[in-house]
């Protein structure tokens, strides 16, 4: 991904952006207030000649409909209520609600071609809702702000901006005083930020909720006539543009997207897809929004935001499915995967107006698989999502090449594709939090972050095998990858009787929405520096050290309250080793810490229980492997229903326990506000259980997506070969490829086969006519990397910047300046 700074950001502003940052006020004729609310109301509304188009009815009856039942439920209303069923005073959720039915009565008034289209009776019945509110639940700026932040700043800002948006022909002729009214009471609730205005300093104004509240203020200056407003607030979403350089920070902010494609929100949180999307979304909305309405710019931000799809999202989506590892909290949600890349193709369908060449863009649209367009935001992406998939000139093709590697190292995340299967690994560190928890979402989160992976199978619905019944069905202490310590935990508010820990009388001050509860509850850091990888074309190692997170050391060291509860971790230190057929996984100095055992998880599968689901194996001796803890050579798990199979390949001897066993669980034991829907899934657990007493402290398998039974007796006769396995060297070699592998996770030197490694670090040689050796500095920490390539001296052919070879005695040296590389592979080609 091209690294764009802030300086460059501010050169590719519009002109009112520029203006606003030299002078605001000098901003005055820089914007075109009526084109910008044109465009606004066109794009939730769409237009005549858009609206008339018969894909676009669906949508059109969806807002009728939802317009009717708000209209409905006002007629109902009760004393103290403006829509029936939604009591206010105490519930900011609901008061939000209600300025949500309001712009959804107030947008079918403006739909053309829909029934209430300039209904005047329904207009004015939203102006005198909105005046009610103000009067009693909202004006009122004493009573208000209990609950979340994000309702009094994002959310009902939102509403209420674009309600105002869609009325202000009304309101000019019959209520003039209502939008500034409206705006002041905005700015009084923006209190995470400064003098009524967004705060680039303050943790609340990052990322999506920064794009949120900027996109609100640029309509609210465009009603008012607000040059200065519109300008400044065109000035502060540019900032999200900027990639994030963790050495040279712009007002401490660690959110928004990376140099490798990774994108973090709430500080530390891996969130591609939830906080991410949101920002896609929103800065392609503004971007609608401005068209024609703001003079100069540049085509180059809407570059950004492609580099943005193609190395971003595109490695995350595998076959229309948004993976799990990037949705924080959000994993247990029940519209998620598909849903989640609806929204998405709905952003890059309106990109490709923007962007220079935009074929590519229409190509991965009509590559990803068709969307219900009917969900989307605004009628004008519908219309053009029906042009593009009906275009016979346009081609399908994936903005991701057939076989791909991506290390998001800056998110401690990895994805690995071929044509049929993706692999998608999830770690944490120092950096990146091992989890996330909020608001009654992922109730047990607590080992998502420890080297979970998901296998995701070709022409799978994986509705069926991952989503929020994965969650739900798997044990949290199983889930696929973990090692985990045999103990039961308690969610947050089985152990505080809310969503948080409360305690604001004590020095770290612990209310719902403090910096502390950030840090240890919702979505703690781990403890270690080593997580991370190295990538050689479509090959990849990744590697981690499992610790403790932030709340259990803070406990230990006495600086957390008596009644707050830690949990102390399991002790792992892994590797994935990610080639074709196969991934590698290798585990040791594995202990469930503190006379406790602990147990690690090969695999977690759901099913149907109506599938036609085996388990098939064969033991070191030849025979089929017998249930009930014997060593297997390799195990099958196969779902003949859907025609998909794993197999096992074990590299090493170790006592497997498996099987199938019928769950079933309320998708509310994951998330609070999830319906109270049984759940039955057959699950398919593969794990291998680490006594206290150590007897099992290092394990190495394959995982071998689509296998055939035939294949997985094949691995007794390689081509794998496990190197070294323990807590200082991970390594294996592929004898078929002619790949060398290998973490090292101490101070060395350390070797592995021709291999001697200098101290931590991640290394892929592939050898051959030319040899290229690949390596990283997974701890983030190191000047320099330096590899001894033991054998014949070789030539430099090419190699990255800040790299050097040269001959030494016994070999070549390869040596990497790895300084502020933050995890960046760095390759050298031999010959």
């Amino acid at each position: 991904m091209p690294h764009i700074t802030r300086r460059q950001v501010l050169a590719l502003l519009p002109a009112a952006g520029l203006l606003a940052v030299a002078a605001p006020a000098r901003a005055a004729a820089g914007v075109d207030h009526a084109r910008l609310l044109a465009n606004t109301v066109a794009v939730f509304a769409g237009t005549p000649e858009v609206n008339a188009r018969p894909e676009v009815a669906g949508k059109l009856a969806a807002i009728l409909r939802t317009a009717r039942q708000r209209l409905t439920a006002m007629d109902g209303a009760a004393e103290g209520e403006l829509f029936a069923g939604l009591a206010l005073g105490t519930d900011d959720v609901k008061l939000r609600q209600a300025f949500q039915y309001l712009y959804e009565i107030a947008l079918a008034t403006r739909t053309p071609g829909g029934e209430l289209n300039d209904d005047a009776t329904a207009q004015r019945r939203v102006i005198d809702g909105l005046v009610w509110l103000h009067e009693r639940y909202y004006g009122d700026q004493s009573k208000g702000y209990y609950g979340n932040w994000h309702n009094w700043e994002i959310g009902i800002s939102t509403h209420v901006s674009r309600t105002l948006a869609l009325l202000a022909d009304r309101l000019r002729a019959e209520r003039p005083d209502l939008a500034a009214t409206y705006i002041a009471s905005m700015d009084a609730y923006l209190r995470n930020g400064k003098n009524g205005d967004v705060d680039l300093d303050s943790r609340f104004h990052t990322g999506a909720n920064l794009a949120d509240i900027t996109a609100n203020r640029l309509l609210q200056g465009a009603l008012t006539g607000d040059d200065a407003r519109v300008a400044k607030a065109i000035s502060d979403q540019a900032t999200v543009f900027a990639t994030i350089d963790p050495y040279d920070l712009q007002h401490g902010v660690t959110d928004g997207y990376y140099r490798d494609g990774s994108f973090i929100q709430h500080d530390s949180v891996a969130y591609t897809g939830s906080y991410g999307r949101i920002l896609l979304t929103r800065v392609v909305q503004t971007l609608n929004m401005l068209k024609g309405a703001t003079s100069g710019g540049s085509e180059d931000l809407p570059g950004v935001v492609y580099r943005w799809v193609a190395d971003g999202f595109a490695p995350l989506i595998f076959e229309g499915w948004l993976m799990e590892i990037v949705k924080g909290r959000a994993v247990s949600r029940t519209g998620t995967g598909y849903a989640d890349t609806a929204v998405i193709v709905e952003a890059v369908t309106d990109l490709a107006e923007h962007v220079e060449d935009p074929l590519a863009l229409k190509k991965y649209v009509k590559f990803l698989p068709a969307a219900n367009a009917d969900g989307f935001v605004s009628p004008l992406s519908i219309a053009r999502y029906a042009a593009i998939r009906a275009d016979s000139a346009i081609p399908a093709a994936d903005l991701n090449p057939p076989e791909r590697c991506v290390a998001f190292n800056a998110m401690d995340r990895t994805v690995h594709r071929r044509p049929g299967y993706a692999f998608a690994l999830a770690r944490s560190s120092e950096r990146i939090s091992k989890y996330e928890y909020m608001s009654g979402e992922n109730l047990m989160p607590w080992f998502q972050g420890d080297g979970a992976y998901y296998l995701y199978l070709a022409g799978e619905d994986q509705r069926q095998v991952f989503g929020v019944d994965y969650y739900t069905a798997v044990s949290p202490y199983r889930l696929a990858g973990v090692t985990a310590p045999v103990e039961e935990r308690r969610t947050v508010p089985e152990l505080y009787g809310r969503d948080w820990y409360e305690n604001p009388g004590h020095p770290l001050n612990f209310t719902s929405s403090s910096e502390s509860q950030n840090t240890y509850v919702y979505f703690p850091l781990a403890g270690n520096a080593f997580s991370g990888g190295a990538t050689l074309g479509a090959y990849g190692a990744a590697g981690m050290v499992q610790s403790d997170d932030a709340a259990y050391t803070a406990k230990q060291a006495g600086i957390l309250p008596d009644d707050f509860v830690a949990y102390r971790n399991a002790r792992a230190t892994k590797s994935w080793f990610m080639l074709d057929d196969e991934i590698v996984v290798l585990a040791a100095d594995l202990s469930g810490q503190g006379g406790r055992a602990a147990v690690t998880t090969v695999d977690s599968r759901i099913a149907d229980p109506g599938d036609a689901v085996a388990l098939t194996g064969e033991g070191w001796h030849g025979g089929a492997w017998q249930a009930g803890g014997a060593a297997p050579r390799w195990l099958r798990y196969a779902n003949a229903t859907r025609g998909t199979a794993v197999g096992y390949a074990f590299l090493t001897r170790q006592p497997v326990e498996a099987g199938l066993e019928t769950v079933t669980r309320s998708r509310r034991v994951v998330r609070a506000s999830n319906p109270d829907t049984g759940v039955t899934k057959n699950v398919f657990t593969a794990s291998i259980a680490h006594p206290a007493t150590g007897d099992v402290s290092a394990l190495a398998y394959a995982l071998v997506p689509n296998a055939t039974e035939d294949r997985l007796r094949g691995y007794a006769r390689g081509p794998l070969t496990v190197l070294a396995n323990d807590r200082h060297v991970q390594a294996i070699k592929h004898g078929t490829l002619g790949i060398v592998a290998a973490n090292v996770f101490s101070e060395g030197p350390r070797h592995a086969e021709r291999l001697r490694v200098d101290g931590p670090a991640s290394v892929i040689v592939r050898y051959g006519e030319r040899t290229v050796v690949a390596l990283s500095d997974p701890t983030m920490k190191r000047d320099r990397v330096s590899v001894l390539l033991h054998g014949a001296p070789r030539r430099l052919a090419s190699a990255d910047e800040g790299v050097t070879v040269r001959r030494v005695p016994g070999g070549t040296l390869i040596q990497a300046v790895t300084r502020h590389a933050y995890g960046r592979t760095f390759t050298a080609t031999l010959r």
